[in-house]
């Protein structure tokens, strides 16, 4: 198990098979949660430019190992979590996260690469707040990915794991190697199941259910907005209370009246 974490802010993270729908859920909920007035931060695997140029050139010539793949990705994620994410949380920001250390834990050993090492590889992640696990079967990931993509890239259908010459075979049996890694973390790590055959909105609905139980009664980082919004309410009543005080000074200036007066009797007697 990863550690919990103590940061202000909120990790929540999505994960799933490519074509589980996790990324269209992760954005519905990004745009949501900037409605309501929160602080938000998305993120995304793979995409730190520290090793982005490494990565490309490894793609492009072939000649990552899966522990090199593996520790490259590793490198990607440090670089995101100590830069940007950490000083995020500490600040109460909420980090949306489309695919966390539970990625490498299953595309990794997927590859063959220990599960324990992977494991340590990533120790310094603390376990988030809420992990979506989009739970679908690996035929209707494959024929959503088929259909919107010209074709599939070397890596991504595992073709270096020697499973088939034919692209779309090795695609399906990586996928199905990813599922099991990720069927047998559920409750290792706690995940929240969503059934990514049910219609779009209806999985929505059941993100922003557990989402809001999760943000009930917490106060995180306000954005610009919010404190803007905060100092008009403060000023206005503020404004207010001086409207309905006695003026400063009134009741020293009738004393001082009624003093005079007094005095002003005496003399003339």
């Amino acid at each position: 198990m990863l550690v919990p974490h103590s940061y202000r802010g909120k990790l929540i993270v999505v994960e799933g098979i490519d074509g589980s729908g996790k990324s269209t859920q992760i954005d519905l909920l990004y745009k949501w949660l900037k409605a309501q007035g929160k602080s938000v931060h998305f993120t995304e695997w793979n995409s730190s430019p520290l090793v982005k140029s490494t990565t490309r050139f490894g793609k492009k010539e072939k000649i990552f190992t899966p522990t090199t793949f593996s520790l490259i990705q590793a490198t990607d994620f440090a670089d995101r979590w100590e830069n940007y994410l950490l000083p995020l949380l500490k600040a109460g920001v909420i980090v949306l996260a489309d695919r966390y250390a539970f990625t490498a834990f299953a595309r990794d050993v997927a590859r063959g690469v220990s599960r324990s090492w992977v494991r340590n590889l990533y120790a310094f992640a603390p376990q988030p707040d809420l992990v979506f696990y989009f739970q679908v079967p690996v035929n209707v990931a494959v024929e959503r990915i088929l259909s919107g993509r010209a074709k599939l890239k070397y890596y991504e259908a595992g073709m270096d794991l020697g499973l088939s010459d034919n692209k779309v075979t090795s695609f399906r049996l990586f996928q199905q190697r990813i599922v099991n890694e990720y069927d047998a973390m559920i409750e290792e790590f706690g995940f929240t199941v969503i059934d990514g055959t049910l219609p779009v909105e209806m999985q929505q609905n059941l993100v922003r259910k557990t989402v809001r139980k999760l943000l009930r009664g917490w106060e995180g980082l306000p954005t610009p907005e919010k404190l803007a919004q905060r100092a008009r309410e403060a000023y206005k009543a503020r404004q207010s209370e001086v409207t309905h005080e006695e003026p400063v000074g009134a009741g020293v200036v009738m004393d001082e009246a009624a003093v005079i007066t007094s005095t002003a009797h005496e003399e003339a007697a």
